[in-house]
């Protein structure tokens, strides 16, 4: 790890979930970046960085995605989908958090080539642990290439 700052897009619509993301991630001795969007329409605008995200500079690519399903706009499996299916987009881990256990979104989820799927818990303390965990393993412990897809050779 480089110390770089690792930027986390974190697509949630429930206010206090994403402070408890937030705070939890703040805790780490990790460098990195959390920029949160409320809905998956403005998911997929900052990613495609268009309506008010065109700045790189302030938008920049994530390293990872945490991606809630039941969003408004635009559905959680749909932006996943979306993600997946973009050349440019694809690379990028993308964490499904939501608190759906529903056999059906989890196998949709890794249909569509989701990383991940966390159930939130809904107890405060366990959903602290589970974000610590989740931070550690995708922000410190990961490994992840400085080749983008389309700069790997074939």
């Amino acid at each position: 790890m480089n110390g770089e700052p690792i930027v986390i897009l974190l697509v949630e619509d429930d206010l206090s979930h994403a402070e408890i993301v937030r705070r939890n991630f703040e805790k780490f001795r990790v460098a990195n970046r959390l920029i949160h969007v409320t809905d998956g329409q403005a998911a997929l605008d900052y990613l495609n960085q268009r309506n008010g995200y065109g700045d790189p500079a302030t938008s920049p690519q994530p390293g990872v995605i945490l991606l809630d399903l039941r969003l408004p706009k635009v559905d959680g499996l749909e932006v996943l989908k979306t993600i997946k299916a973009d050349p440019k987009l694809k690379a990028i881990p993308v964490v499904i958090l939501t608190t759906s256990k529903a056999e059906i979104d989890m196998v949709k989820a890794y249909a569509f080539h989701a990383n991940s799927y966390l159930v939130k818990p809904v107890d405060f303390t366990q959903f602290t642990e589970l974000m610590q965990a989740c931070g550690y393993y995708w922000l410190a412990w990961n490994q992840r290439p400085n080749l983008t897809p389309t700069q790997a050779p074939v």
